[in-house]
């Protein structure tokens, strides 16, 4: 079984965090803007690793080739070996016709680039991040459903520190996001007993609301990660990438 390589989306502040671990950087210091227009990060000082490009704010327009010109320039002053698309929310043509490029122009250079699971059938040159969050099913499931579709050298697990309350029952399936502050307050007040799900590789407790009734909360600690992790190598995902901010 190959080792899985872990990769670290970091803030320019801690570029040098990784330094003498088996960890690989990709830095969160870079935006894009209208026009498409790459934007970075005064505080970033580092080379090597990945570039990490997110689109909070954007509203177009955004002509693919500008962007693929920046995004190879700042690759080659640094010598990054790729490129994470951190684009939320709804799918966008502009960000879909950026991807499609992107992904062209960056497999030339020998180099890689990474998109979230929505916009995975943009490009058949990414790889594809895919949530490490399962709230029905199975988490082996989930991944074997997307290996199936994009093939073991494509698909990246995703971490996702998330914690979620849900209604009981669930009719929609989606509950309510829980920061760590609350998440940490709800277990406080109330000291459930809390479970491990072998399928979802989470953590769960239940608790009654004289208000809204049952309720489910799921959620993930460092353990339950590694977990995620261990099952994705298993079936054959060679990389897997989160966030500084969930993996400390």
């Amino acid at each position: 079984m190959a080792k899985q390589t872990l990769i670290v989306l970091l803030p320019p502040e801690q570029a040098q965090a990784l330094q003498g671990t088996q960890m690989f950087p990709a830095h969160r210091a870079y935006r894009l803007g209208k026009g498409g227009r790459l934007f970075r990060s005064n505080a970033l000082n580092a080379r090597g690793g990945l570039l990490a490009v997110d689109s909070q704010g954007f509203e177009g327009p955004a002509e693919p080739g500008p962007f693929c010109q920046e995004i190879l320039r700042e690759c080659g002053t640094r010598g990054f070996r790729g490129v994470v698309c951190l684009f939320g929310g709804e799918r966008n043509p502009q960000l879909e016709r950026l991807i499609r490029e992107l992904g062209e122009r960056l497999s030339r250079q020998k180099l890689t680039v990474y998109v979230p699971e929505s916009y995975g059938g943009c490009s058949n040159y990414a790889r594809v991040l895919v949530s490490s969050a399962v709230s029905g099913g199975s988490l082996e499931q989930r991944l074997r459903d997307v290996l199936a579709q994009y093939g073991p050298e494509r698909v990246v697990l995703f971490l996702e520190k998330r914690a979620e309350d849900f209604p009981l029952p669930s009719p929609t399936g989606s509950g309510t996001q829980l920061t760590p502050e609350a998440l940490g307050e709800l277990m406080g007040r109330l000291e459930p007993s809390v479970f491990f799900s072998q399928e979802l590789c989470a953590r769960y407790f239940t608790y009654m609301s004289r208000e809204s009734g049952g309720h489910f909360v799921l959620f993930d600690d460092g353990e339950t990660l590694v977990k995620k992790m261990e099952v994705s190598q298993k079936l054959g995902v060679r990389w897997a990438m989160g966030m500084w901010e969930d993996l400390g």
